[in-house]
């Protein structure tokens, strides 16, 4: 059972909230390893990382959310195998703590994700959020859909299906992959997790990020996210029709 967890922060063009975001690590003392991943930003995200301390992983193009967890869950990996063992014999791995990269000073409120897989009563958890300090946020469409789908493929309901703060072992982790891409990768993972064995625990945590407003550009986003999680869990079966023509539930 592992002890420690990195902190992989998956970050896009997120100069302006991403000091205070990694600033925020230095309360939680489940974190002694902080990875950012530059998923191709065109500002300072990378030496603003490097300045507050935090190991870069730069992709020198936009790969997406999926390629940016898997790269900074593999050079977690590497650093962990770079470790000498202790006197008790091989290290664990740590395990991995995902975390948006706006959570700006909230982030410090990310002790609760960690202590259930920590302590091995959980193999992922989600983060469930509070309504958000400021307004927005869409119809509920992608929310209904991504549950309606977990729902028929694991029998598990989620409160928060696209949350993207969670935290996982080493082994839950790599027994999802390869991750769904785009914006299904939440649900993806979340299917994947439980159809492997594993337990999945919903936290209340006291986070804030940036909320997607109702403007244009907001939902071409959310249609987007749509279109990735409906895909991500019709690859897994969720839409396909039973023998009685209703949704496939059969489910890990």
């Amino acid at each position: 059972m592992s002890t420690r967890v990195a902190a992989v922060v998956p970050a896009k063009d997120e100069a302006q909230r991403l000091a205070a975001t990694l600033v925020a690590f230095g309360d939680l003392r489940e974190v002694d390893l902080v990875v950012v991943v530059d998923d191709g930003s065109t500002d300072d995200t990378s030496a603003i990382a490097a300045a507050e301390g935090a190991v870069v992983v730069r992709h020198p193009s936009n790969r997406g959310k999926a390629a940016a967890m898997t790269s900074g869950a593999a050079e977690v990996a590497r650093l962990d195998g770079l470790q000498q063992d202790g006197p008790d014999g091989p290290a664990e791995p740590r395990a991995l703590l995902f975390v948006d990269a706006d959570l700006q000073e909230s982030a410090a409120n990310l002790g609760p994700l960690c202590a259930p897989v920590l302590e091995g009563r959980a193999d992922m958890t989600i983060a469930v959020l509070p309504p958000q300090l400021r307004r927005g946020g869409g119809f509920g469409l992608v929310v209904r859909m991504a549950t309606t789908g977990i729902q028929r493929l694991t029998g598990w309901t989620p409160t928060q299906p696209l949350s993207g703060m969670r935290c996982l072992s080493r082994a839950a982790f790599d027994g999802a992959l390869p991750l769904a891409g785009g914006w299904g990768v939440e649900v993806g993972l979340t299917v994947d997790v439980l159809r492997g064995g594993g337990r999945v625990l919903e936290v209340p945590c006291e986070l804030h990020h940036r909320v997607t407003g109702r403007d244009l550009r907001s939902q071409v986003h959310r249609a987007r996210q749509y279109r990735d999680a409906w895909w991500a869990l019709a690859r897994r079966g969720a839409w396909r029709p039973s023998r009685a023509g209703g949704p496939d539930g059969a489910g890990g």
